[in-house]
């Protein structure tokens, strides 16, 4: 595996070079474009837990509280100029009525003083309604094209989400599963930023064609992103 267009940091990231833009592959599942201050999460799907509860799938009703608290520790940590939301933002259309005030104030908060971009996904078509942001179809910084869903064959300089990207590694009986980052260094697949996002094994047939060699994987841990061979995944 080669590592001469990757390379990993003191404070956890995975520095990235891709189609000659360096970026930063956070450990929280966020991206970092120092060259434009951008911040980039994706697949927030905010509201999962009270769209399933609707349903009469009770799940715990904190997960908007959960992905607002990583997403505010993230910009703090940053500073960035811009927010772009990548996709999927909303679980669902009524999601912003389902909010609870405090989140929203919550939200209000993170995007003070800054521009938040809310790429539109294909769960929240209609945008952030009355929440802060203004949609958009998709986003060009440095040389990257930001969109929610990644576009069938060479897609250089495509930073996308939607695929909600894991890996499984491991062995002899024994494995672990981790969201991750995919990228060959010519476009990168964000994983999941919300609580209950869920997550597709980059096994999947989903992920096929996308990259023009064999991929590494960016995988989340508790202290840093795990760069992983594509021999070394496994398939659920």
């Amino acid at each position: 595996m080669s590592s001469a267009w990757f390379s990993s940091s003191p404070c956890g990231a995975l520095h990235v070079t891709v189609h000659g833009a360096g970026v930063a592959l956070r450990r929280s599942g966020a991206l970092w474009l120092a060259a434009a201050r951008a911040l980039v999460a994706g697949d927030l799907h905010l509201e999962k837990g009270s769209a399933y509860a609707a349903r009469g799938q009770l799940l715990p009703p904190y997960d908007t509280r959960e992905t607002l608290g990583r997403l505010a520790a993230e910009v703090e940590q940053t500073d960035p100029r811009l927010i772009v939301l990548l996709g999927d933002t909303l679980h669902d259309s009524g999601g912003g009525e389902r909010m609870d005030r405090k989140d929203i104030l919550r939200l209000v908060e993170i995007a003070r003083g800054r521009t938040v971009l809310w790429v539109v996904g294909n769960h929240d078509p209609e945008g952030p309604g009355d929440l802060p942001g203004e949609a958009v179809n998709e986003v060009v910084l440095d040389g990257l094209t930001l969109r929610h869903e990644p576009q069938p064959g060479g897609q250089g300089g495509e930073v996308a989400g939607h695929l909600h990207p894991c890996a499984r590694v491991g062995g002899g009986g024994r494995s672990v599963r981790r969201r991750c980052f995919v990228s060959d260094g010519a476009r990168v697949i964000l994983p999941a930023f919300g609580a209950y996002a869920g997550g597709l094994n980059v096994r999947d047939p989903a992920f096929e064609g996308l990259f023009a060699q064999p991929p590494i994987m960016g995988a989340l841990g508790a202290r840093r992103v795990h760069p992983i061979g594509w021999r070394s995944t496994r398939p659920d």
